[in-house]
C-alpha cells in the first residue's frame, strides 16, 4: 500500500467515529487532548484567527511576514484543497506522510473508539505535531465559528484576530449577523490583544460588547488602524505611525485589508519585533492557492485559446461574490466569463447577485466528489434568480469548451463558487 494511501485509510476510519460531520463542542477535543498529555499547552506561542472571509489569506500573510523575519512558523488551516497534508505546516514545511500517519494513529489509539468528529481528532493530531516540533510561532485558523470550534482550547494566545464577519453557515452559527459575530468573538481571551478587521455595525457591536465583558483590548480597523492604497503603495497607519508597503501579489482589493490585518496583528505581539523589511518581503511572498489564483499551466489551460486567461477562486458566500465583483470592475480590459459550482449549504443566489452585471457568459457545473453539491441545473436556477444566465454543463471541461468555442476576443474565465471545486480543479490540472 502506498504511503499516501496509508494516511488516507486512517482518515477514512476517523470520519466514521461520529455520525455528524459537524457537531460544535469542546468537550470531546478536551477529553482527547487530556489523554494525549495536553499538547495544546506545549505548542509555540499562538495567533488565533477567526472570521467568515479572509482568515486564510490573513494567515498566509502572517506566515510570510514571520518567515521573512527568520521565524519558524507552524500553521493550521482548513479545509485542504488537494491533500490533507496542506492543513498542517511544521516549522515552514508541510507535514510529512510519516509524521501525519504517526500522529493520526496515536490520536486514534488514545481516543479508543469514542465519539469525536473528524475535525476534532485531526485538530488534536495537528496539536500533537506542533507540540513536538520546535518553532517560534503557531498560526491557528478557526474551522467553523469560534466559540465551540475545536481550535478554541487555547487559554492564552499571543493575539486573536477576527476578519470580516458575514452570513455563512447559518445552520450552525445563527441566522443573524449578530449571532454569527457572537460565535466568532468566542475566541477572544481576557487581556489578550484582539485585532478586528472591517465589520458591519451589527457584528462590530457584538464583538466590542464581548471584548468589554472579558477585558480583551481591541485594535479595530478604521479606529486603531487602517490600511489604504495610495499611488500604488499600501499605507498602514496606526497611532500616528505610517508604514509604506508594496501591494500584495495576492489579487483583489480585499487582500489589502487582509495584509493590513496581518500587520496589525504582528504589531500587537509581545516579545516578537519584526523589522519593516520583513513586512515588505512577506507581503510580496504570501501565497494562498485557490483565491483569485491565475492558472498558467496544466491541461485545462492548454486546451484554451491563447487569448483566454483561466482564474480560480474558492469564495462561496455573498461577501465573496461582492469581492469578486469588485475585482471584475477592475478587470475592465477583458470580457469576464464564469464557470460556477456551489454546495447546497450555501446561498448560491446571494453569491451570484453581485457578479451578475459583470459577467458576459456563464455555465453551471456540479462539484465532482462533493456529496453536498448542487446539481448543475440547481446552480443554474440559483444564478437565474440572481439575474444571471448560467446554463448547466455536464462537466467542467465541457463548460470551458462551450464558452470558448469560436471565441475570438480577449477573455478571462473564472472558475468559482466553492473551495471543493477549487481543489478538484487544482488536482485535475496538476497545479
Amino acid at each position: 500500500m502506498a504511503d499516501q494511501a496509508r494516511s488516507d485509510v486512517v482518515l477514512e476510519r476517523l470520519q466514521r467515529l461520529h455520525p455528524k460531520i459537524i457537531d460544535l463542542s469542546l468537550d470531546r477535543t478536551r477529553r482527547l487532548l487530556a489523554k494525549l498529555g495536553h499538547p495544546e499547552r506545549k505548542m509555540p506561542p499562538i495567533i488565533h484567527v477567526a472570521g467568515t472571509n479572509g482568515k486564510g489569506s490573513t494567515v498566509a500573510f502572517l506566515r510570510a511576514m514571520l518567515e521573512a523575519a527568520g521565524k519558524r512558523v507552524h500553521v493550521y488551516t482548513s479545509p485542504h484543497l488537494v491533500r490533507f497534508h496542506e492543513r498542517v505546516r511544521l516549522a515552514g514545511t508541510l507535514i510529512s506522510e510519516e509524521a501525519l500517519l504517526e500522529t493520526l494513529e496515536r490520536c486514534e489509539r488514545a481516543n479508543d473508539g469514542e465519539n469525536i468528529t473528524y475535525f476534532e481528532i485531526t485538530t488534536a493530531a495537528a496539536y500533537l505535531a506542533f507540540a513536538e516540533t520546535p518553532a517560534d510561532v503557531t498560526l491557528l485558523e478557526v474551522g467553523l465559528g469560534g466559540r465551540f470550534d475545536a481550535t478554541n482550547v487555547i487559554d492564552a494566545p499571543l493575539a486573536t484576530v477576527i476578519t470580516p464577519v458575514s452570513m455563512d453557515h447559518e445552520q450552525y452559527l445563527g441566522d443573524t449577523l449578530g449571532k454569527i459575530a457572537f460565535e466568532k468573538a468566542g475566541i477572544l481571551k481576557p487581556g489578550v490583544p484582539a485585532v478586528i478587521g472591517p465589520q458591519a455595525p451589527e457584528a462590530l457591536a457584538v464583538i466590542e460588547a464581548r471584548a468589554e465583558e472579558i477585558g480583551a483590548p481591541l485594535s479595530r480597523w478604521g479606529k486603531e488602524w487602517i490600511a489604504t492604497v495610495e499611488d500604488g503603495t499600501l499605507i498602514w497607519q496606526s497611532g500616528g505611525r505610517n508604514i509604506a508597503l508594496p501591494l500584495p501579489n495576492l489579487v483583489g482589493l480585499h487582500q489589502i485589508i487582509n495584509a493590513g490585518t496581518a500587520v496589525a496583528a504582528l504589531d500587537k505581539l509581545a516579545g516578537i519585533d519584526l523589522p519593516s523589511s520583513a513586512l515588505r518581503d512577506g507581503i510580496k511572498a504570501a501565497e494562498w492557492p485557490g483565491r483569485l489564483q491565475r492558472l498558467t499551466k496544466g491541461p485545462l489551460v492548454e486546451r484554451l485559446p491563447p487569448h483566454v486567461e483561466l482564474w480560480l477562486d474558492g469564495g462561496h458566500n455573498p461577501s465573496a461574490g461582492e469581492a469578486l465583483a469588485a475585482q471584475a470592475r477592475r478587470w475592465s480590459d477583458k470580457s469576464l466569463m464564469i464557470v460556477a459550482g456551489l454546495l447546497r449549504t450555501k446561498d448560491a443566489a446571494g453569491f451570484f447577485a453581485p457578479l451578475a452585471q459583470h459577467v458576459a457568459a456563464a455555465r453551471s457545473v456540479s462539484i465532482p466528489g462533493a456529496e453536498a453539491t448542487l446539481s448543475a441545473a440547481e446552480t443554474a436556477a440559483a444564478a437565474k434568480r440572481a439575474g444571471l444566465d448560467a446554463p448547466p454543463a455536464p462537466s467542467l471541461a465541457l463548460a470551458l469548451l462551450d464558452l470558448t468555442l469560436g471565441l475570438e476576443r480577449p477573455t478571462r474565465i473564472l472558475i468559482c463558487g466553492s473551495l471543493y471545486l477549487a481543489g478538484h480543479v487544482l488536482s485535475e490540472n496538476g497545479s
